[in-house]
């Protein structure tokens, strides 16, 4: 049976199954965000990717087709960062919306000084507060296929964890046994730095985006933690210590596997 027959099969069954084995295989070997993960973790992952196309509905906007092949790269990505937290942490939503290139939003904003701007912004993601994760799909490709140091879908779906509590923050609900000052002086002293750092335009892994807010922090650290653990490990070792214990994962001990 090929490969585009079994996809079809498992999508013709209930949807809450997880992926065929030999696509699941191969959607691992293109995905090297996914090499580091041991047998079980595979296993569990593909499980919770199961369950997350079986929950979500999936929009093409501008006319692009969502197929199979499509929903399972951007689950795969999304459930990474649940592993070992599980789809609860995503549960209050539905829909993700995904665009077949960067997409404009129009802005309405007063200045300090009652000054209104209108204009349009162009986003390649958004992450919207009880409602749909919106996605470019390049950025979904290139996330998937390790092509930069950044991953659009974890972004987002960073966003909706920091969002379960119903403000984005930069702090989501932490697990039972994660000490709320510890994550509060870790987050904050980061993000000062990287403020600092860019006021003296001293060089970062960041840029002013980043900067902007503590909910953005807290998602590209998010998005860091998962594709270069090395680097965020370096610049913000506390922060590092942190996700980790919130995530319950290591992704630098893979990476140095």
């Amino acid at each position: 049976m090929t490969l585009t027959r079994r996809l079809r099969k498992w999508l013709g069954r209930n949807r809450s199954d997880p992926p065929d084995p030999l696509v699941w295989r191969t959607l691992i070997r293109g995905m090297p965000l996914l090499h580091g993960l041991s047998d079980i973790e595979q296993e569990r992952l593909r499980g919770l990717v199961g369950e997350f196309v079986a929950s979500k509905q999936f929009h093409g906007a501008e006319g692009l087709e969502i197929d199979d092949a499509r929903r399972l790269l951007i689950a795969a990505q999304a459930c990474l960062p649940i592993l070992n937290l599980g789809s609860a942490w995503y549960r209050g939503w539905r829909s993700i919306i995904v665009y077949p290139d960067s997409f404009r939003v129009p802005y309405h904003e007063t200045d300090g000084a009652g000054v209104v701007h209108e204009g349009e912004h162009v986003r390649s993601g958004e992450s919207w507060p009880d409602g749909p994760v919106v996605l470019s799909w390049p950025d979904v490709v290139s996330g998937a296929n390790g092509e930069y140091d950044e991953n659009l879908v974890i972004h987002e779906f960073a966003h909706k964890l920091d969002q379960r509590d119903g403000v984005a923050n930069g702090f989501p609900p932490l697990p039972v046994g994660m000490n709320r000052a510890a994550w509060s002086a870790a987050f904050t002293d980061a993000f000062n730095d990287l403020n600092r750092r860019l006021d003296h335009h001293q060089q970062t892994p960041f840029g002013d985006y980043e900067a902007s807010s503590p909910a953005e922090f807290f998602a590209a650290s998010c998005e860091l933690f998962f594709v270069r653990p090395d680097i965020l490990d370096a610049q913000w070792p506390s922060a590092y210590t942190q996700l980790k214990a919130f995530f319950r994962q290591d992704p630098l001990a893979r990476q140095n596997a």
